[in-house]
């Protein structure tokens, strides 16, 4: 439960209740200005104690995540569960914290009966020349 009452957490806790209590003023806001004749404001009304309840889900969920999470000293337990032979040695995480994408190189697929397609070559003979000679105009073209 101390995780809920670091720095960032306090700023967190501090922000939800400003932001509660200023939603709900301005829902209170609105039911005046609605009593007084303003039929938009009624609209509003029901608006912005919606937005009080969405931050209140948001913060909720954030501290059931945070509850939920592994505790820093847990988590190094659990990467070297056995301690180190050597004393003053940092245990090593056998999983890296940051996993790299894996890169496929994918290989143009052949034509299924070996064959070449003769419009596909010319075309693409075409955009080879068209590449080669950037000032040409495409009735320039030899072919």
């Amino acid at each position: 439960m101390n995780r809920l009452w670091t720095p960032a957490w306090i700023v967190r806790h501090v922000a939800m209740v400003v932001l509660v209590a200023g939603c709900l003023g301005m829902g209170w806001w609105q039911v005046t200005r609605a009593a007084g004749g303003n039929a938009i404001s009624f609209g509003y009304a029901i608006e912005w104690p919606v937005f009080a309840g969405f931050v209140i889900f948001v913060w909720w969920r954030e501290v059931r995540r945070a509850l939920r999470a592994t505790p820093p000293g847990d988590a190094q337990q659990a990467a070297d569960p056995a301690p180190s032979a050597a004393a003053g040695t940092e245990p090593v995480a056998t999983t890296p914290a940051v996993r790299r994408p894996v890169r496929v190189v994918r290989v143009p697929a052949a034509p299924a009966d070996g064959a070449d397609d003769a419009e596909l070559a010319a075309y693409n003979s075409y955009l080879s020349w068209l590449n080669a000679n950037p000032g040409a105009r495409p009735g320039d073209y030899p072919g």
